[in-house]
């Protein structure tokens, strides 16, 4: 496939009613080329599970995103967890999706239901075969995959869903596969196909949950790269070659700064105009405007509020997605939504000593600290899930 991709990644779990601690464990790991998902399941509920199934997908995850063999990740796995006392065996069920920007994918499951893959609505009838690993059935899928495809994995909480409730044997799989073939409309992202599936489950238990019920979603999207131009390059030969830069982004293009924006509108011959009064906060200076240019703000205290964004939603995800849904129109916010409903960004920092900043007597701004807020918010980003690179001009 000659189409670089990216993988929107998103899962949730119910816990078993009366559980402070969920059972089942999902692990993501992601870098430049290839994004790892591992999903296990421990041996029954609470404290023991919890443990079992942290284990269990921190060192599969760990190993395959370090290119190790599948099958001395098994054996790894069977050769660390601790044997349950009550039932004689030491693993918990495990489903592992390591997905190659070039396309190239495969899946393995032990003891999880199966994982559903659709493209274009419909489920996609995949090959399964069976290979064993240090005395356990593994079933392997290999394929390519497509822009839009979704893979929707989950522990068997799913399917034990309404069991003697509102349905006598379960949820059955060919159900789950039916109902996210009705269900999911084609600009629903991994959290929302995540959310509807869940809130099914929860439903037909009734609102308590008779086993951990845990859904990941792994949504294959084009890759588009988001490009950021803060401050001037330190020669100023190079001004027109990091504009051209900044232009050709095939996501959105953003210019952050004053300095910056003259430069880019002098490349350009595009005149810049400025945001109402109105229309700023307190602590955020107006955005202005560029014609073709996506978003113009402000410098460091904008970048200096986008951090503090950035910082909060990549320990709450809750947060991340209010941020995304906001509409507030300030520099701050605008910006923070442009980075989160990116796929890659590429910050392109100039590394001269901003005149602006020179003419300030006392200016608490540095290039050095310039460069480590945007090092700090990338950090931030890439916790979150999108694939970020600073670039110093």
């Amino acid at each position: 496939m000659d189409e670089k991709i990216y993988i929107d990644a998103y899962w949730r779990s119910l816990n078993h009613y009366g559980e402070e601690l969920c059972g089942d464990r999902v692990q993501i790991r992601r870098s430049d080329n290839c994004l790892v998902m591992v999903l296990a399941d421990g041996l029954g509920s609470g404290v023991k599970a919890n443990i079992l199934s942290t284990l269990t997908s921190t060192i599969l995850s760990e190993m395959i995103f370090s290119g190790m063999l599948l099958s001395d990740a098994v054996e790894t796995i069977a050769d660390t967890l601790p044997v349950c006392s009550e039932r004689g065996v030491a693993y918990s069920t495990f489903t592992i999706v390591p997905i190659y920007y070039d396309g190239a994918a495969y899946i393995a499951e032990f003891d999880n239901p199966a994982c559903i893959i659709l493209r274009n609505g419909k489920a996609l009838e995949h090959e399964r075969q069976c290979e064993e690993i240090n005395g356990r059935n593994i079933y392997i899928t290999n394929l390519l995959v497509q822009p839009g495809d979704r893979f929707v994995t989950f522990s068997d909480g799913v399917l034990h869903a309404g069991v003697g409730m509102t349905l006598n044997f379960g949820w059955g799989h060919n159900e789950v596969t039916k109902f996210l073939e009705d269900s999911i409309k084609p600009e629903d992202n991994a959290r929302e196909i995540t959310r509807i599936l869940l809130t099914n489950v929860d439903y037909l238990y009734g609102g308590q949950p008779g086993d951990d019920s845990t859904v990941a979603c792994l949504n294959v999207m084009p890759y588009s790269e988001t490009r950021i131009m803060v401050g001037p390059p330190d020669r100023k030969e190079d001004d027109e070659k990091v504009v051209r830069k900044l232009l050709a982004a095939t996501g959105k293009k953003v210019c952050c700064g004053g300095t910056t924006s003259n430069i880019v509108s002098r490349i350009t011959g595009k005149e810049i105009t400025t945001d109402s009064i109105l229309n700023m906060t307190a602590d955020v200076p107006p955005k202005g405007f560029i014609d073709g240019i996506d978003l113009v703000t402000e410098g460091v205290l904008t970048l200096q509020k986008v951090s503090r964004y950035l910082k909060r939603a990549a320990n709450d995800t809750k947060y991340e997605e209010e941020l995304e849904l906001s509409k507030e129109d300030d520099g701050a916010t605008c910006l923070v939504r442009v980075l989160l409903l990116s796929s890659g960004i590429t910050f392109m920092v100039g590394l001269s000593d901003n005149p602006a900043h020179s003419a300030i007597d006392y200016s608490p701004i540095s290039l050095n600290a310039k460069i480590a807020l945007i090092n700090e918010m990338a950090e931030d980003l890439r916790k979150i899930g999108r694939v970020v690179h600073v670039e110093m001009y």
